[in-house]
This record gives structure tokens, C-alpha cells and sequence, in this order.
């Protein structure tokens, strides 16, 4: 199943992804996030790993209501559920956090749904024969997020692109040092957590970030 064209035509350039250590609080979360949307961010993924079902929710229906004023996407680490009830745009599923067809029969055919496959073309194959919006690889290097993954080699982005009509992000360890490699290798996205929120200045480097496509357009 393919992207529908509208999903496909925002499905590219930055995605940020929120960290609950570095913006522990919903100030620091709202905040940081919107200097990544300021920056360029079209795509925002929140990801919160604690058992705070109050917190969770409140910070995930906040940030649908600031992507939503700026045009941006929410998605939803892992919880299709929490997806539902704050307002996203869609999830992002792991490789053990439900199924495709699930999270689509839950939040409907407008829903953007993206599914890590790791290093590994048939997970990608599964993920869009089950009606996966995009599929997810890596990590491509050394990540602080998930610092015992497999390196997975860049080829793997032309390969997926070569054999998939889908949008592909790239994932893990990657810089404003490091990024060109990935979209040069066919990454129309590329997620990034540290190299984005520990910055400095997060407007700044999203700008940064979201230049290089342009340069390897």
C-alpha cells in the first residue's frame, strides 16, 4: 500500500524528536519544540517512555495543539492509544508496539503511521504491505537515544529507495555533521533527538539541519 500523495508531500525534511530527560517539564517541552518548528521541523514525534498517564497526555494533546498552529505534524511514540486522545496526526511503532492494521482501524485512513524496521528490508516490506505511511531505518551511528543498536550501513537507504514508492527516515546518531550522508543515500527525513535539543541555540540548528536537503537537492 502506498502513501497517499498528501501524506507523501509532508512526510520529508526534519523530525524532532522529544526527549523526556532533556525537556522534563511541559515548559521546556512546549518551548524547545517550537524552536524546532521555528527552525524547519515539519514532523514531530513525541516520545515519553514513563508510566505517567496524566503527564503523557497532557503534554501530547499541548503539542498536537502547537504543530497544528504551525502546520506541523504530531506522532506519537509507540502508543496508538494516547495518539487517539491527544489529537495527533498518526503514530510510530516499534517493532513491538502493535500492528499496522490495529493502529489504522483505531485512528482511520487519515492517520500517518510509521514503523521502524531497523537494518532490515523485509520489516520494511511487511510494515507497507500492512499500510505503513513511511518506514524508519537505523541506526546509521553511534546513537546516545539507543547506544547498543546495530549500525546499519547507509546503503541500506538507497537500497530501500530503489525498491520502495514510500517516504524513508533515517535514524540514529545523526549531526548537522553527519546528515548529508543519509539524504544523500535517499533519506526523505531525517530524525533527530540530541544533535537538536542539546544545541544551544534549537532554532538555529534545526535551520541548520533543514538546510541540508536543499543543498543535496
Amino acid at each position: 500500500m502506498k502513501a497517499s500523495t498528501t501524506k507523501k508531500n509532508r512526510l520529508k525534511g526534519l523530525y524532532a524528536i522529544t526527549d523526556s530527560i532533556l525537556m522534563p517539564d511541559d515548559e521546556q517541552l512546549i518551548a524547545q519544540t517550537e524552536l524546532a518548528i521555528l527552525g524547519g521541523a515539519r514532523i514531530v514525534q513525541y516520545r515519553d517512555k514513563t508510566t505517567d498517564q496524566t503527564k503523557r497526555l497532557r503534554q501530547a494533546a499541548k503539542l498536537a495543539e502547537l504543530c497544528h498552529q504551525h502546520e506541523a505534524l504530531l506522532l506519537i511514540n509507540d502508543d496508538m492509544s494516547l495518539a487517539q486522545a491527544s489529537g495527533a496526526d498518526g503514530v510510530h511503532l516499534g517493532q513491538a508496539d502493535g500492528a499496522v492494521p490495529q493502529a489504522r482501524q483505531l485512528l482511520g485512513e487519515s492517520a500517518i503511521i510509521g514503523v521502524t524496521c531497523h537494518d532490515q528490508l523485509s520489516l520494511a516490506e511487511q510494515a507497507l504491505h500492512e499500510g505503513a505511511d513511511y518506514i524508519a531505518f537505523g541506526a546509521f551511528f553511534r546513537s546516545k537515544t539507543k547506544p547498543h543498536a546495530s549500525p546499519a550501513p547507509l546503503t541500506l537507504l538507497s537500497d530501500a529507495k530503489q525498491q520502495f514508492d514510500c517516504p524513508i527516515v533515517a535514524i540514529g546518531g545523526i549531526t548537522v555533521d553527519n546528515a548529508h550522508q543519509t539524504i544523500a543515500h535517499g533519506a526523505n527525513m531525517i530524525a533527530v533527538i540530541h544533535a537538536l535539543f542539546t544545541a544551544p541555540n534549537v532554532k538555529q540548528q534545526a535551520q541548520l539541519l533543514t538546510a541540508l536537503f536543499a543543498a543535496n537537492s
